[in-house]
């Protein structure tokens, strides 16, 4: 960003002065003899000591003087580099509370420590809960242990009897991990036809094992795709691909996913995007790179080991990333690191829960402690604030600090985003104001995220506003990602009941060209629904048939339970004789809603005759329709699984085995 990164810096700062009003709502905090940070900073000197002390002394010295400070023991534990060390620590505390004995399973199921694990799990004050259970058993490696955790997991109460997301994501790890490949695609498999939807660790699981497995090709199939399904691709995403594509020497494809990651998703790169950065930039391939340069070689300086204490599940934005690559994350390497040189610890989350309420007091203890700021950490820090309006004053107070920092479109796009959710738009009209002034572009992800978070705030007016303004904003949008916007934007619309302004949205970008997917459809339809409007309802099916796309079983049943709700059971029967003539079979609470309704009219010969039909249904119906309103459709989903369960079906898989030995996978998503 250079110069324009550091205008922007400067011009960011004077808008400091439209939070005054918000900062001054805020409660002040109650008088302390020590600051917040002060303490916070108190506790990161004893978590170094101890982290360096378990290191540097030899496995047949006394473990160190146990913390009294239960938070920094917890985080000593979470650093132990061996199994004794982490339970020497344990057992030396006086007391140990729930939080601590979960820290130290953690850290023995890191280090696979299986022995030590199940001792500590039978030795838990209260049972750890079944989802809890299957994580610690899955990392450690016990695959028949964790495949007995996930059958006795609880399923959700009808109608839709399924499991966690996230206990799917491990099992699928797991068999991938452990080189099952037919068991982790039929887990896969099993997940969609369950009714769960895949999220973005999902994805980073699949693509991580495709690509450890040798089907690259395979692997940027599924990522390509994940838009369409509406699934944010991750920093571990681009990692795993920029490293298989790097050690490949396909060097045009890495230049389109670096390309992707800065201009699309707004994705900070991590080691191995890095690293395959540097190698393309050797070989002579320096087009598209040049922005990298500064990233390519960062400053001794601003090394910390950054704590990932909510690392597992879900969130994985930037969780492998620090400000040089050696991000600490539970030091879940299994004591890889133990001959490297420790950097200064540093958790996020503490300290932005140390400076909630953005107090004089903390500010200037802040100041004092002399933190190198870098895009990176500014950009981490203000993913772990709680209020918008301490991240805004963050935001400004370290865009004046000296030292030569400067907000780029990174930190920018974190802070729009955040203040979009709060619905804060003056500022955040400001805010794309000045960087839309001084030529800087935000990635595309940063104008669906605020249409998005506008949709939570009910600011539908203002999310058609950055809609309109989104080329000025990201500069070109391809039709398939206007697409994408236009979604989101009727998403938004109908979460702020403006069911008229999406039909009219709808129509115009339909005379574009824009056409919407099946989820969009299925979305307007489950809107159009619950407020009554059945004729809305038919004209969306009608127009489902213009655009010429096939519903799926998802959408039937949106319209089955629509005019079931409704009472008009001879047209949701109507919509059953079209799904079955079309070869689509119904899940069975959507079938049971439509026997009960038809029933409840009266139509007693009718309700046979759909039993008597469903009957016929090879393997009986399904538990869920595949797919989900807005997201994913089951066309999508049927894509991913055919090139999932492809790729290892192929004459090539085999080889691919023998070749490595049937290793297992160093999949580390």
């Amino acid at each position: 960003m250079g110069r324009a990164g550091s205008e922007a810096s400067k011009q960011v700062a004077l808008l400091r002065q439209h939070s005054d009003s918000a900062a001054a709502a805020m409660p002040a905090p109650a008088a302390a003899a020590t600051t917040r940070v002060a303490l916070y900073l108190r506790r990161a000197r004893l978590i170094d000591s101890l982290r360096l002390r378990m290191r540097s002394s030899p496995p047949s010295s006394p473990p160190p003087p146990p913390p009294d400070d239960p938070v920094v023991a917890l985080h000593a534990i979470r650093a132990a580099p061996t199994p004794s060390s982490a339970l020497s620590l344990f057992r030396a505390l006086p007391s140990a509370p729930l939080p601590l004995y979960h820290a130290l399973a953690s850290r023995l199921a890191s280090l696979a420590a299986l022995p030590d694990l199940r001792a500590h799990l039978a030795s838990f004050p209260h049972p750890a809960p079944p989802l809890a259970r299957l994580r610690l058993l899955a990392a450690a490696g016990d695959r028949a242990a964790a495949l007995e955790a996930f059958a006795s997991l609880p399923i959700t109460t009808p109608p839709r009897h399924r499991r966690a997301v996230e206990a799917h994501n491990l099992v699928i790890e797991l068999h991938a991990r452990g080189g099952h490949h037919a068991a982790a695609v039929e887990a896969f498999r099993g997940m969609v036809r369950e009714g769960a939807l895949p999220n973005a660790r999902t994805y980073t699981v699949i693509v991580a094992h495709l690509a450890s497995a040798g089907f690259v090709d395979g692997a940027l199939e599924v990522f390509r795709l994940l838009p369409s399904l509406r699934v944010r691709r991750t920093t571990r995403q681009y990692n795993v691909l920029a490293e298989a594509l790097a050690a490949a020497e396909r060097f045009d494809q890495l230049r389109w996913l670096v390309r992707e990651m800065a201009a699309v998703d707004g994705v900070m790169p991590g080691p191995q995007m890095r690293a395959a950065i540097a190698a393309m930039r050797e070989a002579g391939h320096i087009d598209g790179t040049e922005d990298f340069v500064e990233e390519l070689s960062p400053n001794a300086r601003i090394g910390y080991a950054v704590d990932d204490a909510e690392g597992e599940g879900d969130s994985e934005e930037e969780d492998d990333d620090d400000d040089n690559g050696d991000a600490n994350h539970g030091e879940r390497d299994r004591g890889k690191i133990a001959n490297q040189t420790l950097k200064p610890w540093l958790d996020p989350r503490e300290l932005a829960r140390a400076l909630d309420g953005w107090d004089p007091r903390e500010v200037a203890e802040l100041e004092a402690a002399g933190f190198v700021w870098t895009p990176r950490l500014v950009c981490k820090l203000l993913r772990s604030f709680k209020k918008a309006e301490t991240a805004w004053e963050f935001f400004c107070w370290v865009a004046c600090r000296p030292g030569g920092f400067a907000h780029d479109r990174h930190t920018v796009a974190r802070m729009v985003a955040i203040l979009a959710r709060a619905g804060h738009v003056e500022l955040v009209e400001r805010l794309l104001a000045k960087v839309r002034a001084d030529g800087i572009l935000l990635p595309l992800a940063t104008v669906r995220l605020v249409i998005d978070f506008y949709g939570l705030s009910k600011k539908a007016d203002a999310a058609a506003r950055v809609f309109r303004e989104g080329e000025s904003i990201c500069g070109p949008i391809s039709r398939d990602n206007l697409a994408l916007l236009c979604s989101s934007l009727l998403r938004t619309m109908a979460k702020c009941r403006r069911g008229l302004d999406a039909m009219d949205l709808l129509e115009e970008m339909m005379v574009r060209g824009v056409l919407p997917d099946l989820q969009t459809f299925s979305g307007l339809m489950e809107h159009m629904a619950s407020a009554g409007d059945l004729k809305g309802v038919h004209r969306l099916l009608g127009l489902v048939r213009q655009c010429e796309l096939r519903p799926d079983g998802y959408m039937y049943s949106v319209l089955v339970r629509a005019y079931c709700k409704r009472e008009r059971a001879a047209l949701a029967l109507r919509v059953f004789d079209e799904m079955r003539a079309a070869g689509v079979a119904p899940d069975a609470p959507t079938k049971a809603l439509l026997v009960k309704s038809l029933w409840r009219e009266g139509k007693l010969r009718e309700a046979a005759v759909v039993e008597e039909r469903c009957e016929d249904v090879a393997g009986g119906l399904p538990e869920a329709s595949p797919g989900h309103v807005w997201t994913a459709s089951a066309a999508d989903l049927k894509k991913v699984l055919d090139i999932y369960s492809g790729c290892f079906a192929q004459p090539a898989a085999q080889a691919v085995r023998l070749e490595q030995g049937d290793a297992p996978s160093a999949i580390g998503a």
